[in-house]
């Protein structure tokens, strides 16, 4: 449930949105597509990890180069922001939903999105990770009934829903289909967050292959929430038009609820939204400070503790990482939602590569190196995005 809590938030509920607003039912395919890709480099994730010991990132700098770590580090600055600020944003849009107390909707996005960094934050370094975990659980059960209720109560009818799901196409959209279609598929289920499954299972204490039909029924549930949330919100976004910044989309779709379906599904649709996008902040503010302690000592020889978590690098960047994306608060919320979608998404190809060249390696992984089906989903992962980078 924290892989769907932490990939299920601004990119998910804002970019599945803005998307079934600009392309309709006909992309829902994208949602499911894309589902499958996540789940597909996050189970080879767990299968490198179960098998060496050692975190993804830890092997492809030992394996590959230092190159590796030194390339993506600034990557992860960049993306950080982009996330942060798109976390903040939409943390900001739907608290100022639930508590309309700014006349302008810029204005409770960029207060309240503050405040939801901090009192992430906050939450954060008062509990240890099994508080985390159980209030990452409650949030998720939230989330998910809440948005499906909305999505049920707007229900488009069998043949258009079915249509978008089993007939793939991309509408033109101005020339931007593609675009929106690639960042719906980035959206679903996280990018750069999938690495953080490998740091929650070893605060789990999993180790060996035993393991790993455990971490499949995992990631199969995780997945399969994700992708369900995402239709959700493809179904909700079809049925409101976004124009402008887009700053007040959740009180624009709260409003449209409201006259359809009465205060009761504006009020179900604002705390499933609220929810998730605060279960993400929580998730991406407690892990991926995890990826930049990892790389950052793993090219300078070990960090000498333990548990990284408890490493100056983890808190600094953690620090860093809740406060400098406020900047972004300042940008249109729409613009922040798209940027944070697409350069995700660049992430996929490169991870997708990477687990085809050290997963299919015996000598390293034994009997959970890439199988004929491993290699197949990989590869077709790493040609769509390919294709898509150049079309």
């Amino acid at each position: 449930m924290l892989v769907a809590a932490t990939g299920v938030g601004a990119g998910d509920l804002a970019t599945a949105t803005f998307s079934g607003s600009q392309l309709g039912l006909a992309v829902l395919w994208a949602v499911v597509v894309g589902g499958v890709f996540k789940f597909t480099l996050n189970e080879g994730l767990a299968r490198w990890q179960l098998a060496t010991g050692t975190t993804f990132i830890e092997g492809a700098v030992r394996h590959l180069g230092s190159a590796v770590g030194w390339v993506f580090l600034p990557y992860l600055a960049l993306w950080s922001f982009f996330v942060g600020a798109a976390l903040m944003s939409a943390c900001g849009a739907a608290l100022h939903a639930v508590l309309p107390v700014f006349a302008e909707a810029s204005t409770g996005k960029t207060v309240f999105g503050v405040v939801a960094s901090a009192l992430g934050l906050g939450l954060i370094k008062m509990g240890d990770f099994r508080r985390f975990e159980r209030l990452m659980g409650v949030l998720v059960g939230l989330m998910v009934v809440t948005v499906l209720g909305t999505a049920f109560l707007l229900w488009p009818g069998a043949k258009p829903f079915l249509s978008g799901l089993m007939i793939p196409s991309i509408p033109d959209a101005e020339g931007l289909g593609l675009v929106w279609t690639v960042a719906l598929m980035g959206g679903v289920g996280g990018t750069v967050t999938i690495l953080c499954y490998g740091y929650w299972i070893r605060e789990r204490g999993r180790s060996g292959a035993d393991h790993m039909r455990e971490c499949r029924w995992d990631l199969a549930a995780g997945y399969g929430v994700t992708v369900l949330f995402g239709l959700g919100m493809v179904v909700i976004g079809d049925s409101v038009a976004i124009e402008g910044r887009g700053a007040d989309l959740l009180v624009r779709v709260g409003e449209v609820l409201q006259t359809r379906v009465g205060t009761a599904g504006r009020v179900l649709f604002l705390a499933g939204a609220l929810a998730a996008v605060f279960s993400s902040l929580l998730g991406v503010w407690q892990a991926v400070p995890y990826l930049f302690a990892d790389v950052w000592y793993g090219l300078r020889g070990g960090s000498g503790e333990a548990v990284l978590g408890s490493t100056p690098a983890y808190r600094r960047f953690q620090w860093a990482l809740a406060s400098v994306p406020a900047l972004g608060l300042f940008a249109s919320f729409r613009q922040a939602q798209l940027l944070y979608a697409v350069v995700g998404a660049a992430f996929m190809p490169l991870l997708a590569l990477a687990l085809l060249i050290l997963n299919g390696r015996p000598s390293l992984v034994g009997d959970l190196r890439n199988r004929g089906l491993s290699v197949a989903a990989l590869a077709v992962t790493l040609a769509f995005f390919v294709w898509a980078a150049f079309s």
